[in-house]
Parts: C-alpha cells; structure tokens; sequence
C-alpha cells in the first residue's frame, strides 16, 4: 500500500462517481481491548463506470476488503492523513460491482467512542461504549463516505458482552438478549452524522406506545418520570408542521461524560443526565431534539457550511413545542436568554468574526468548530423575523410545506433562500427586501432588525436582583417558586463584582452551591469566578469532574482562564477531570487550557 492526496469536498475524501447508499455492519464490541471489530458491506451506485470507491477513514486498520457479491479480494490505498478528516480507504472495483466488505479494528483511541469503565457509570457493575458521529466522527468507528450531503440506509449485527444491551439510532428491541447479539434496521436514509451505537447495562421504561426511555437501572425511574410530557411534545410538533416520520421516538439518558445536552439520532435521541433534576424543567432538551426529527433528520444541511439549517430551524420549533405544552410564557423566557447567549458569543468571538454569520466558512477547519451559539441562535432569530413579517399561520404553513417537499433530502442556504422568497414571498418583494436578508446570511454580528423579545415574569427577578446589587438583603427569600429561566436570569443580572459577603449571603439564602439543577449551578459558578468566590470552588471542582458537557465546560474553563491562579485551578481541575470526558470535549479544552492534545 502507498499513501495517496486526494482533494477534500464538503469534508470528505469521497467522489460523486461512486455514491453509498446502503451500509450492511457486522460489528463485534471489544471492552477488553476498546475496540471496535467490523465488517462492513457498502453498497453504492457506480455512476461514471469508475474504477475506485473511495471512503472515509481515521485510525482504522484495514485488514482486508473484498469486491463484488461474490467477495472477490481487491486491492486497496490508505491515503495520506490530513489530520481530523482522517485519510481516504482508495478501494479497486470494477464498473460492474456495486458492493465491497471491508474488514477493520477501531482504534483504542477513535475519538468517535467513548468506553467507560464501570466506576464512570451510575450502577458501578458493567462498563459502558457511546458513540458521537457528529459532525466527522463516523469515519472512526465505520468506514463511510461522512459528509452530511449524502444518506444511507443500513441494517446491524451488533455483538457485546452477556449482561448488556446494544442500542443503535433505528428499530431497537426493549429487552436485554442473553446471548448479547443484537440486530438493528434503518429503513429511512440518513446522513452519516446520526450513525449511532451504544452499549451498556440498560433498562427500558415505555411513556406511551411509540415512545420511551432507556437508561441505567439506578436512574431509570427518575428518567422515566423527568420525560414524561414526551408524548405531548411529540403531538405538539405533529399539529405544527405534519407528520412524526420516524416510528418510534426514544431517549438514551447516556452517564455525564456525554459531550452534548443532546443528540439526534434518529428512533434514539441520546441525552446528558444534567437534564434530570426531578422538576421537568430542562426538559426544553427533549424538545429541541424532537425537532430535529424534521428539521435536521428529515430536511438535512447538505454542508456543514449550512449548520444554521438544521440548528437554527430546531431552536424555533423547539420553542414552538415549548409555547404548545407549557405556554407562551415559559418559551419566551427561553428565547430571552438565547438573545443574551447570542449576545455573549458574538462578543466572544468578536463583531466582525466571520463565524458570526449564518452561512459560515468552514473548508479547510474542522466543521465542530462552527458549533458556537451563533448558528442556533442568531438562526432562530432570523426565522422568528420571518414569522413577524408574514404572520404566524402563513409562516406554519410555509414550513409544513417545506419539510413536506424536502423530506429525506438536503438543503443548502442558497436553495432555501430562493424557495423561501419564490413561495412565501412571491407576491411581496418589498416584505421579503425588509428582511434584510443579507446581513443575517453574510453579515457577522446581530443585524439591526433583530426581534426583541420582552418577558414580564422577569420583572420580579429584575427587582430582587437590584436589591441584591445595592447591598440589600431580602427579609423572605419567596422566590423558590421560580422557574429555572428565572434563576438563570437572576444569577446573569447580579454584577460580576459581588463581595465575598455578599455572595456567602446569596448562598446562604438560596443554596446555590448544593442545587442539583445543573442550568442554575451552571450559572452560579461563572458568577463565583468572575468574583473570586472561593467557597463555590470545591462544588465546581466535582461539578467539572463528573460532567462532561461541553456547554459547561468550555465557558468555565475560559472564565478560569482569565487570570494567572484562575487558570492554575483549572489546569489542576482539568488533570483530575480529563480523562472522563469524550474527545469532542478535551479537543476543546485543550485549546482554551493550551494543553498538548490526547492521542484520541
């Protein structure tokens, strides 16, 4: 073999000659040696009579690949490597075929799978595998042609251990098999990003006939209880914007090393425990991953370049379900604070940073990079825009008929752009001209005609948090009775410059160093930071231990590394905490902590 470049198209080694439609895997779970042994079938059309099918890759050992149905050895290259994009699998077929079998081994460090050993889960007997594809992980676990412009059916033999359950993103059983052999169908194409395995000791709880909830049997009841209101989500987004397409629709709650508060996989969201905080009020999560059951799933980015298609779509109907089961209140006080996250980041990042726009930039980056808040937010806001302009029913039936027309297909900005103004405004130029449409696709920062979005529930927390400013201590504390967006605006209110006194005083009367709500402590602790409050610091310290959620982490650690101690903490924090958190995560906090990166 001999190392070949290839040029690299929307983050893939692949051509458009040859094109994979279908995956047959045949996969065995290795704990003893975290590794993962696969054979795989790909299926794929041959358009151009070419003489090469060329997949993605990294860290896979390549054993053998056969051609044709009747398994003929063919050669094979591994090109060259080029970093995160891996290197590309340079397969010999003939016109003819339209199948080969690779045989392969994962890496023990394939930055795609996470395994855990049983001390990091939350029944401490068995260890446990996840696996995160997003957005060019899939090459490391399977050998595919990832990117998110192309989508594949696929059906799975899975084997793991005795004791353990496997569980894929498509049609999963609800019992443990004894023999621990598994098999999994995806009938519905999907792009690579939404692969998805995890194996583990797990229990399942039904929440009503084509929903439910798998997760560890320590915490398995109050999961079940936490996303109980599921059912209502799922036929809240169903009288929105049509049919759920999907079958079955159950979470995974996965231990707190999961990078993400959630994931999409399709049939099976996977979810971060920090959403369990035994009152339902996190469970926005659950919304948002549902969405994606339409926008993402159904109707995909065709780039990562077009991330805000599928982010900034699911925020709005997010908060669309969330008006729908819990009222227009409550999703209005999240649309606050995502104008304030919108705010934040594009100060972070800067006004004029080019990842501040919708349609982002990504070739030659790693596309994770452009996961900032920018395209969930700023593209939620856009879309809320469009709503004002139009009214609301012209608006819902403008995207009823939009995820109707594109289902199981991809978009692109520019192609959205034209059927929006071809369709909803085909009768009104000057409506579709106030958009101002190109200073939110190719403008950085927040345009001028940004939505405004004014909530009264938080008068109340605006007063107490003057009070808490000027030196005045409340003689009642009654607000207990807050949501959770009000105790995160309560907290984001008070100034970054609060005296020792003061802050023991609000621990004191509000016990936020021992809540168990992960939002609020969230919030609690970048406030201790900003005012050096070292009480707090213990609670941080085995917050960021035992979480791996990247929401969290990055904005802690960056606060911590501000100054010279801060960022001393941090790294003796991040030591002890490193090796529990996916790679998705230390990539990041690497970088911020500058540390040399891990082998994964």
């Amino acid at each position: 073999m001999h190392s070949q470049t290839l040029p690299v198209v929307n983050h893939s080694f692949a051509s458009t000659d040859a094109v994979v439609r279908h995956l047959d895997m045949n996969l065995n779970v290795n704990f003893d040696k975290k590794v993962i042994d696969g054979v795989v079938s790909v299926y794929y059309d041959n358009r151009g009579e070419a003489e090469s099918l060329i997949l993605d890759t990294r860290d896979l050992n390549v054993t053998k690949v056969t051609a044709g149905e009747k398994h003929r050895r063919t050669s094979f290259q591994l090109g060259t490597p080029q970093g995160d994009l891996g290197r590309p699998l340079i397969i010999s077929v003939k016109p003819e075929d339209r199948v080969v079998t690779v045989h392969y081994q994962t890496s023990p460090n394939a930055p795609a799978l996470q395994w855990l050993s049983p001390s990091q889960t939350a029944g401490k007997l068995y260890p446990f595998l996840f696996t995160q594809s997003q957005a060019i992980l899939a090459r490391s676990w399977i050998p595919c042609q990832d990117h998110p412009g192309n989508r594949i059916t696929f059906r799975a033999k899975v084997k793991v251990p005795k004791g353990m359950m496997a569980l894929m993103g498509a049609q999963n059983d609800m019992v443990k098999h004894p023999r621990g052999e598994y098999e999994f169908v995806m009938a519905q194409p999907i792009p690579t990003y939404l692969l998805a395995l995890a194996v583990g000791d797990l229990d399942f709880r039904a929440i009503s006939d084509r929903a439910g909830v798998f997760a560890e049997p320590a915490i398995i009841e109050k999961a079940a209880w936490e996303f109980g209101d599921t059912e209502k989500m799922i036929e809240a987004a169903e009288r929105l914007y049509g049919p759920y397409r999907w079958g079955r629709y159950d979470i995974l709650v996965l231990p707190p090393s999961f990078p993400f508060g959630g994931m999409e996989n399709p049939k099976l969201t996977f979810a971060t425990p920090t959403v369990i905080a035994g009152d339902r009020s996190l469970v926005s999560l659950v919304s948002h991953e549902l969405a994606h059951s339409w926008s993402g799933n159904l109707v995909t980015n065709a780039t990562w370049n077009d991330f805000w298609l599928n982010e900034g779509f699911t925020t709005y109907f997010e908060r669309r379900i969330q008006e729908e089961v819990y009222g227009k209140e409550q999703s209005e006080m999240e649309a606050y604070l995502s104008y304030q996250d919108l705010v934040e980041e594009v100060k972070t990042l800067g006004a004029n940073n080019e990842d501040t726009k919708l349609l982002l930039h990504l070739e030659g980056r790693n596309p994770d990079d452009g996961v900032t808040s920018v395209p969930y937010d700023k593209g939620y806001f856009f879309l809320r825009l469009i709503e004002q302009s139009v009214g609301r029913p012209r608006w819902d039936e403008f995207l009823k008929g939009y995820f109707e027309k594109y289902a199981f297909q991809t978009m692109t900005t520019p192609v959205f752009l034209k059927y929006l103004e071809g369709t909803l405004f085909k009768n009104d130029k000057k409506a579709y001209e106030n958009l101002q449409v190109d200073s939110w696709i190719d403008g950085p920062g927040i345009p001028a005609n940004c939505p405004k979005v004014t909530v009264t529930s938080f008068n109340e927390v605006d007063t107490l948090a003057k009070a808490w400013s000027s030196g005045t201590t409340p003689a009642q504390p009654k607000q207990f009775s807050w949501t959770t967006q009000q105790w995160q605006h309560f907290l984001r209110a008070l100034p970054r410059t609060l005296g020792n006194q003061q802050m023991a005083e609000l621990d004191r009367v509000y016990g936020f160093s021992k809540r168990g709500n992960s939002e609020v402590l969230f919030e609690w602790f970048m406030l201790s930071i900003a005012a050096n409050y070292e009480p707090s610091f213990a609670a941080m310290e085995e917050f960021l231990i035992n979480v791996g959620r990247r929401k969290f982490l990055k904005p802690i650690y960056t606060e911590m590394a501000k100054t010279p101690e801060g960022r001393e903490r941090a790294l003796r924090i991040y030591e002890r905490a490193r090796p529990g958190y996916h790679a998705v995560s230390t990539r990041t906090i690497d970088d911020i902590l500058k540390v040399e990166g891990s082998t994964r």
